[in-house]
């Protein structure tokens, strides 16, 4: 019930905006404007969003194109059972709407507590029953089962819920505990819970709606709430008709939080007012890098895969196709994003560079049957080897990051062609297959179990010409796959580490996809007005405003002095 940027199991591609966002240049001479105020006197919040055309005037937290999963505002009405810090991944959940929570040994069972004296936006107390049918609305609808969690029953015994599944969901724990607990009598009601509009949602949390416009929704602080009264009074949360607007009102001052990539944000942003102009740009346990068609020659052979790895340059993509800021760069081989990710990382990769250099990669192909015709690297059949990289062509941070890979890779002799495709066509063509190479992501967890599931599952392979919604490169070993259910089945930490071991081995053999930067979990936000941001000094929670964290973020900011 979360979105798609953090789940594994509902195999569905992360949102074109969160994978790689388009470039601003923004409009010089934008003074520093005001927004309701400054100082003691400010109660309103201005969220912003580079969404573009009118979006649906639908709460709907399962619906991906309402306004409320858009924007974010979804978290602020509809609460989760417990707050997790996604850029802290080993760090316990803290209590919210469930005060605690006990899983079997198995992993296969869990009991919440759920919180006494929570009222609904409507008055009535929160009960055992609505937490239940949060999960059984799970078990009858697959389309909001957002992780497809096997859930096999849900009961209740007075405040407490238990949800039982088929089988171990240690991987799954964060995500069953992200789960937005909804109003058990306004739901049962609906058709089709997935789709039907939410008008007048019925919540937990701290806000409820205010006023909607085809471009912004106002949600206000109500009365009432379990927790302690929000400083910030009212939220506009807007979507702008481009990133060149969207940043604009960044600097003016008409909107203070967003998430979207900026090519120079540096100077066209923070150089604007250093002072209160931030980014906050902290690593998630994902990656972005270049996937291959393991299905078409030579792209199925794993050393020229590692042969390529080890000459792209991660930090010139940090530093130019990610502006310096918004994707970190991976310097790991095992492709896992540190420092979130160094406790999982195996002793023998531990400080161990994927970038070797040029004449490693050439031994790497010259000893395993790939020649050279003068510079041209030749397969092992005798054909030149080249490729066809493609992304949409107005992702600039990605196009920026293709060129870089084709002047690295022409250094051992590969031609690289970059295809600047239509999103539409893009994902369709992912979807079925029919590419080389692409720049793309991986789906995220506290572990890093959920990236290698998404790229080496062979449960989500599908034939050449039929969608898929994962191992978009159609990679396949039984090994692989048995060293995922493994960690996920395991009991005891010794044999989940000795099973994340078995994975990291196999993707720095393999290589089925090369690793360049992590997700992220950040935000662009303004302390004008508003002060209690995270930082890197005080990384609290991930300050990205479309994730579930975004209302403990509201919930800790104060006015400026």
């Amino acid at each position: 019930m979360t979105l798609a940027t953090s789940g594994s199991a509902a195999r569905r591609p992360l949102a074109a905006l969160l994978a790689a966002g388009l470039a601003v240049t923004l409009a010089a001479g934008c003074g520093g404007g005001k927004s309701g105020g400054s100082g003691g006197g400010k109660s309103t919040l201005n969220v912003g969003m580079p969404d573009g055309a009118t979006l649906p005037a639908n709460n709907n937290p399962f619906l991906d194109s309402s306004f409320a999963k858009k924007l974010g505002y979804t978290w602020l009405i509809w609460e989760p059972l417990a707050m997790q810090d996604e850029a802290k991944p080993d760090q316990d959940p803290a209590p919210w709407l469930a005060t605690k929570w006990t899983w079997s040994p198995d992993y296969s069972q869990v009991t919440l507590t759920v919180r006494d004296g929570v009222k609904w936006s409507d008055g009535t107390p929160l009960t055992a029953d609505d937490v239940a049918y949060s999960f059984q609305i799970q078990k009858d609808h697959k389309d909001v089962n957002y992780y497809s969690l096997p859930i096999t029953n849900v009961t209740t015994s007075g405040n407490q819920v238990t949800v039982a599944f088929d089988g171990s969901q240690y991987v799954n724990r964060t995500k069953i505990l992200s789960t937005q607990v909804i109003n058990k009598k306004q739901w049962s009601a609906m058709a089709d819970p997935s789709k039907d509009t939410v008008a007048n949602p019925v919540g937990t949390g701290p806000y409820t709606i205010k006023t909607t416009t085809p471009s912004t929704v106002t949600v206000s602080a109500r009365s009432g709430y379990w927790g302690a009264a929000p400083k910030v009074k009212t939220i506009n949360f807007t979507t702008y008709s481009s990133n060149d607007t969207m940043g604009a009102a960044l600097v003016d001052g008409q909107a203070e939080w967003s998430y979207y990539f900026m090519s120079d944000a540096k100077s066209t942003f923070v150089g604007k007012d250093p002072a209160h102009f931030k980014l906050y740009f902290p690593a998630q346990l994902s990656a972005d890098g270049l996937w291959f068609n393991t299905t078409k020659k030579p792209f199925d052979n794993p050393h020229l895969r590692r042969a390529m790895s080890m000459v792209i340059n991660r930090t010139d993509i940090f530093n130019q196709g990610e502006a310096g800021y918004f994707k970190p760069e991976i310097d790991n081989i095992t492709g896992i994003p540190t420092p979130q990710g160094e406790p999982y990382i195996a002793a023998e990769f531990k400080g161990v560079s994927p970038v070797t250099g040029v004449a490693a990669a050439k031994k790497e192909l010259t000893d395993n049957g790939f020649t050279y015709s003068g510079n041209t690297l030749m397969d092992p059949t005798g054909k030149p080897v080249t490729l066809t990289i493609t992304d949409p062509a107005d992702w600039n941070d990605y196009q920026t990051d293709l060129e870089i890979i084709k002047d690295n890779l022409a250094t051992i002799g590969v031609t690289a062609t970059i295809d600047k495709a239509n999103d539409d066509a893009w994902d369709d063509a992912i979807a079925k297959g029919n590419f080389d190479a692409m720049l793309h992501w991986t789906n995220s967890g506290t572990t890093p179990y959920d990236m290698y599931e998404e790229i080496m599952d062979s449960a989500g392979l599908e034939p050449i010409g039929t969608a898929a919604t994962a191992d978009f490169g159609r990679y396949q070993n039984p090994a692989a796959d048995a060293a995922l259910k493994a960690y996920s089945n395991a009991t005891d930490d010794t044999s989940r580490a000795t099973a994340m071991e078995n994975l990291e081995k196999l993707f720095v053999q393999e290589m089925p996809m090369i690793p360049t930067s992590a997700g992220n979990l950040g935000a662009e936000y303004s302390t004008r007005n508003w002060a209690g941001w995270p930082t890197a000094d005080n990384p609290y929670e991930a300050p990205q405003p479309t994730r579930w964290g975004m209302e403990d973020v509201v919930l800790h900011l104060t006015p400026s002095s």
